[in-house]
């Protein structure tokens, strides 16, 4: 007996397929779970920055076929780029079948317009020689994930409480809370600008679901968060948003249980070679 959840759309963003921090096994729990009309991917969905030859485990593939199946099966899907897929905006508004590729996204929901976005574009570090930095980071950020998980897995089993490295960087470090403060005022304000009632962005791996108020007006800020940190995504049903948090049971986890299967892959290898 089929018992998936029917949410009219669901959000996800920053899975980072390919990485090392990318929690696809719990990824393709959550889709395998739902049935939404729309699946909208915000971004960062295949993390083409980091993607090697020798790192693309069938765990991860299983998702892009998850993907495609839920397509197949009548949910529209719209893929939009972020910055870690920014080479697939060379096949912006491109669509094939129930899968559409495209920059941001404008949709109408229960006589309200939603603008969906990754982001990036309100990131600095995201252009020019930043880029290049950010790249480096974004290595490094991997291996702390790994790390991360590690040590998780350790604590489980001394019966401690787990931790996350870059939770408390993240909420520590007076510079990284303004950053994310900025991004969510910056993205409200242009929403409002241009007279949208939703903004639903991806890019800083922070959740959120929250009304922003400036002089000019106010609008629903919603952020899916990610599935290498958080595991979370964004769910509208029966009028509402809410934030899906899946729970990760670290029991199950093995601390490197990451396996470099090699996935020989056509469309893979030419975005490498792109």
């Amino acid at each position: 007996m089929d018992f998936k959840r029917k949410p009219q759309i669901v959000v996800i963003s920053d899975t980072h397929l390919g990485t090392y921090g990318c929690h696809a096994k719990e990824l393709l729990q959550y889709l395998k779970s739902v049935q939404p009309e729309l699946l909208i991917l915000n971004g960062d969905i295949i993390d083409i920055w980091n993607l090697s030859k020798s790192y693309f485990p069938a765990s991860h593939m299983d998702v892009l076929r998850r993907i495609m199946k839920m397509a197949s099966k009548g949910t529209k899907v719209v893929y939009i780029t972020g910055n870690h897929d920014d080479m697939l905006r060379k096949y912006t508004d491109l669509e094939m079948g129930n899968l559409e590729i495209v920059d941001k996204y404008l949709l109408r929901i229960n006589g309200k317009k939603a603008w969906f976005f990754h982001g990036d574009v309100f990131d600095n570090t995201t252009k020019g020689w930043a880029k290049f930095l950010a790249k480096l980071g974004g290595k490094g950020y991997d291996w702390l994930i790994l790390l991360n998980r590690l040590i998780n897995w350790i604590l489980e089993r001394l019966g401690k409480e787990k931790m996350s490295f870059s939770k408390r960087v993240k909420d520590s470090v007076k510079k990284a809370v303004t950053w994310v403060n900025n991004f969510e005022t910056t993205a409200a304000e242009l929403a409002i600008e241009k007279g949208y009632d939703y903004v639903i962005c991806g890019h800083i791996h922070k959740q959120q679901i929250r009304e922003i108020q400036t002089e000019k007006g106010k609008v629903q800020y919603l952020n899916s968060g990610d599935w290498v940190e958080n595991l979370t995504a964004l769910e509208f049903d029966n009028g509402q948003w809410s934030i899906y948090e899946h729970t990760l049971d670290y029991q199950e986890v093995a601390p490197f249980a990451v396996s470099a299967e090699e996935v020989e892959l056509d469309f893979l290898s030419k975005i490498l070679a792109s």
